[in-house]
């Protein structure tokens, strides 16, 4: 939702009515993830996608019946074999879509929701899709306060609890509960959309190829940071508007840095000097994906001093040397994109190989 909220910010600032669709369940080939959402604002304008086309004029239609009735519409989307033309997803997959209407008045806590997710600050949106509480129904979910209600204490406290949990692990996805909160599978169905921080990626070297990596990087949504203990080359206008250039030794930063689950390192120094002790913190620390630039004898050369340091064979199993899949790339840009289709990858629990020769579900289960 963050690539439309300029427009629901407008809209919403207006005073004018719109509707939201929010991919809330997905499962098989889907082409969107839970949270990919569509706006219908006045004059028909449209932002956003919940499918890439294939459901979108259903999806129009139902967000103008909902802002015109005032209820909000749960409505689920699959591939009919039997009606080649009927409203459907090409690829085979399945989504349930919750269309609900907006104002200042249905959701008062929508402004300060939309402010937080721009300003970068966690906070979870909790919303009823089925069962007797009110569907549409939201709940606002900072890690220091709450605003709105599902319909029941109860049920607020009880998703208030779940939503920080969600939070701290940018998790998105419905819950269940009984109409006081309690766990019941048939009970109060509701959508947790946890908006966290982007992920950081750090690149280490201001090389070329950090250049190239940092641009991919950017484009994949991480909060980027190049460091390098040269200033000569670590230099901003090197690199692309929005990304950090920092000047310090890599290992001295990194230690100063916080790193999570979600983070990306990529060693790009590509020198024993730094790479040693800039390994050594990396590999001891939470990350999601920590990768190293070199050949087969850098390679080598690096994990016996590592060894040599001390660190253990499970912690060099985390490392991803020489960085990247097998693409033939030569030019930093296609490194780049070679860096970022293994992360990609890795995040996903893809192969690498070509669709043409796999089988089975394109988007497998998160």
């Amino acid at each position: 939702m963050r690539e439309i909220l300029p427009a629901l910010r407008r809209w919403y600032a207006a005073s004018t009515p719109f509707g939201l669709a929010t991919v809330v369940e997905v499962s098989r080939s889907a082409p969107r993830d839970p949270g990919a959402a569509m706006a219908v604002g006045p004059d028909d304008e449209v932002v956003g996608s919940v499918s890439g086309g294939c459901v979108e004029a259903a999806v129009f239609e139902l967000a103008q019946e909902v802002v015109a009735s005032g209820e909000a519409r749960l409505e689920t989307f699959g591939y009919s074999d039997d009606d080649a033309f009927a409203v459907g997803l090409t690829c085979g997959g399945e989504i349930t879509v919750l269309v609900r209407p907006v104002t200042p008045e249905r959701d008062p806590a929508f402004g300060a929701v939309a402010q937080s997710v721009l300003e970068g600050r966690p906070v979870t949106v909790a919303t009823v899709t089925d069962g007797p509480a009110p569907r549409g129904a939201t709940l606002a979910v900072w890690p220091d306060r709450v605003a709105g209600t599902l319909g029941t204490s109860g049920l607020d406290v009880a998703v208030t609890a779940d939503a920080r949990g969600e939070l701290a692990l940018g998790a998105t996805g419905v819950r269940h509960y009984g109409p006081h909160g309690e766990r019941r599978e048939d009970e109060v169905s509701v959508f947790l959309h946890s908006f966290a921080p982007p992920p950081r990626m750090l690149v280490f070297g201001a090389i070329d190829y950090a250049a190239a990596v940092a641009r991919v990087g950017d484009f994949l949504g991480y909060r980027v940071t190049v460091c390098d203990a040269r200033p000569v080359f670590a230099t901003p206008k090197r690199f692309p508007p929005g990304v950090e250039v920092v000047v310090d030794w890599p290992h001295r930063y990194l230690r100063g840095t916080d790193t999570d689950e979600r983070t990306v390192i990529c060693v790009l120094t590509h020198d024993p000097k730094f790479d040693v002790p800039l390994l050594q913190e990396a590999l001891r620390r939470p990350a999601a994906y920590i990768g190293a630039m070199g050949g087969r004898r850098t390679h080598d050369d690096r994990a016996k001093r590592l060894t040599d340091a001390g660190l253990t064979s499970g912690e060099l199993s985390r490392l991803r040397s020489p960085i990247g899949l097998d693409l033939g790339a030569r030019t930093p840009e296609e490194v780049a994109v070679s860096v970022a289709a293994e992360i990609v990858a890795l995040r996903w629990g893809g192969t690498g190989a070509p669709l043409t020769v796999t089988g089975g579900a394109i988007h497998p289960s998160q």
